[in-house]
């Protein structure tokens, strides 16, 4: 078998992995894509150690580390991932990065002003203060 079937579908797995990053909304989904991208690196690693056909199975072994790492990733991955979605309710990508910046554009109206779930700046409503 020539090297190119296992190169050019090691690559077409890469692609979809990233394009699974870059697109989804999902976190477990974006986990699973980084999985398919950790994949395709395994494919490659085993296609190279056949093709010259190395003694020490060099790349059959960083495969085998690498899927150790992988499933280290996912399972840290998911704990955290469970964590937010219990705290957040969402597991939305955008809604996590937006959090962490700082500013949580769903919390406050059109204008401006805070909406019943409060925004944390520790004003007191006028019926609260008589």
């Amino acid at each position: 078998m020539h090297l190119a079937y296992p190169a050019v579908l090691a690559a077409l797995l890469f692609c979809t992995g990233l394009y699974g990053v870059l697109a989804r909304r999902n976190a477990i989904l974006v986990l699973m894509s980084v999985e398919l991208m950790l994949n395709a690196v395994n494919l490659n690693l085993v296609a190279f150690d056949v093709w010259l056909r190395d003694a020490l199975h060099a790349g059959q072994a960083l495969t085998l580390f690498t899927i150790a790492i992988a499933a280290a990733e996912i399972g840290i991955g998911l704990a955290i991932v469970l964590m937010v979605y219990r705290n957040r309710g969402t597991s939305d990508v955008d809604r996590m990065r937006d959090t962490a910046e700082g500013h949580e554009p769903d919390r406050t109206a059109a204008t401006g002003t805070p909406t019943a779930t409060g925004s944390g700046t520790g004003t007191a409503r006028p019926e609260a203060a008589a």
